[in-house]
């Protein structure tokens, strides 16, 4: 809660610039939102949100030209403390959060300011290895071409189902949310849904 007249401590942050390499929190947690993030290309910076209420921010570097990280809405698919690029050198990208199966992560790594990678989203590394403590498989990221803000709302419809953990995220007027159902369960398989993947396709991080 602010005083009258104080400015609003989340907002001046929001609109700060920050230097390449810069990260900040707003608060030290236990955050009870969802977390959600919204990464944007044409300002280099990365907003996470417990909810509607936005919890930190940072600095980024993404894809450089013919490199280029695509726009989109993406659930975390995949999260490796270490991990090292098979397709780049070996390049080391520590905290690690796979974003499509075609190579897109987020990452700790290099930050000039500026688009440097090969498509992935390089974090500074404290500010990666604290987002990566948050996180989990299914957290949604969305990258925009230059959106920072972003809107959540609890779906209505289920609100009065404590079984539910639907949530539905609408980024922008216009466009049509993304709804997460529960995972399915196998009763064979135990009280844990499943999920199947290609072995064969881990490690293929660009960087």
């Amino acid at each position: 809660m602010t005083t009258a007249g104080a400015p609003d401590p989340a907002r001046a942050a929001e609109e700060g610039v920050l230097a390449p390499g810069g990260y900040r929190w707003l608060g030290q947690g236990p955050w009870s939102g969802p977390i959600y993030m919204v990464i944007s290309i044409e300002k280099q910076m990365i907003h996470v949100y417990s909810g509607d209420r936005l919890i930190g921010m940072a600095s980024v570097s993404t894809g450089m030209k013919g490199h280029r990280t695509p726009t989109g809405d993406y659930p975390i698919l995949q999260k490796r403390q270490w991990h090292r690029s098979n397709l780049y050198s070996n390049a080391p990208m520590p905290y690690m959060q796979r974003l499509t199966w075609d190579g897109i992560a987020l990452h700790a790594g290099h930050n000039p300011g500026y688009p440097a990678s090969h498509g992935c989203i390089r974090l500074p590394y404290a500010f990666a290895r604290d987002l990566f403590a948050l996180t989990k498989i299914g957290t949604l990221v969305e990258v925009t071409q230059a959106r920072l803000s972003a809107a959540l709302q609890y779906d209505a419809l289920v609100l009065s189902d404590p079984g539910s953990t639907v949530v539905t995220f609408g980024p922008a007027p216009g466009r049509g949310s993304v709804t997460l159902p529960p995972a399915p369960v196998d009763a064979g398989r135990g009280d844990a849904p499943m999920l199947e993947i290609d072995p064969g396709i881990f490690g293929m991080v660009r960087g």
